[in-house]
């Protein structure tokens, strides 16, 4: 085993990768992160000292390769698998690449700092933030809605690098801003999404995790049965 992702089952950045690893049936050791545990902490800072996660270390090839999308384009180079998650056409890749990062930055980023401010203590939530990523939600959905048009997936027809973004994404804003009636384009993707035998994997992994998310009550129904851990 040459490859060794550092990661955590909760994390929706690390389901990006780990719905990639799985789409192609790459072969790879999960390393578990508990920031909260000293020395597991510390093998990751010693990768990347950063201390974000997740990581990719491939002994084969003696590299370190941290950030999701420069995982997902190393591993479509060194390691390519029957989907190729990143379209040979520049222009194309062009577009996935923009989606991808549209995904990180206006689906991701106002997710966690609305989940990030459920975590602060009462004295110390900032409403107004919470409210601004919310809005930014609802703006970026009606821009999904319209990109998606006829396509299956939100680059065209084939599963790329850019619904590996949008998958854990989505997953986790729809339990705190949920689809309008006007997103049916974006519920019905979203659908495809879970259904994606790379992601539903993801997400059966990460259940005996979910009890630890703040909205975890707004999950769907399938991803609240499960017993967390003793």
């Amino acid at each position: 085993m040459s490859l060794f992702l550092y990661q955590h089952p909760l994390a929706s950045f690390c389901h990006k990768v780990l719905m990639a690893l799985y789409e192609n049936g790459t072969p790879f050791e999960s390393r578990i992160i508990d920031l909260g545990n000293e020395e597991s902490r510390a093998s990751l800072l010693r990768l990347w000292p950063i201390g974000k996660f997740p990581v990719l270390r491939d002994e084969a090839l003696d590299s370190t390769v941290p950030e999701t999308s420069i995982i997902i384009e190393y591993l479509d180079q060194h390691y390519p698998g029957p989907t190729p998650l990143l379209p040979p056409d520049p222009t194309d890749a062009l577009c996935v690449r923009l989606w991808d990062r549209f995904f990180d930055l206006y689906v991701q980023a106002p997710m966690q700092a609305i989940v990030a401010d459920k975590n602060r203590p009462e004295g110390v939530r900032d409403p107004a933030s919470v409210e601004q990523a919310q809005t930014l939600l609802r703006t970026a959905y009606g821009m999904i809605e319209q990109q998606l048009g006829e396509k299956t997936w939100i680059a065209g027809n084939a599963l790329t690098m850019a619904d590996c973004a949008a998958a854990p994404a989505l997953f986790y804003a729809e339990t705190l801003v949920p689809f309008g009636k006007q997103h049916v384009r974006l519920t019905h993707y979203y659908q495809r999404l879970l259904e994606r035998p790379s992601f539903a994997r993801v997400l059966k992994e990460a259940m005996p995790y979910f009890h630890f998310y703040p909205y975890h009550e707004n999950l769907p129904a399938q991803f609240r049965s499960e017993r967390p851990h003793a």
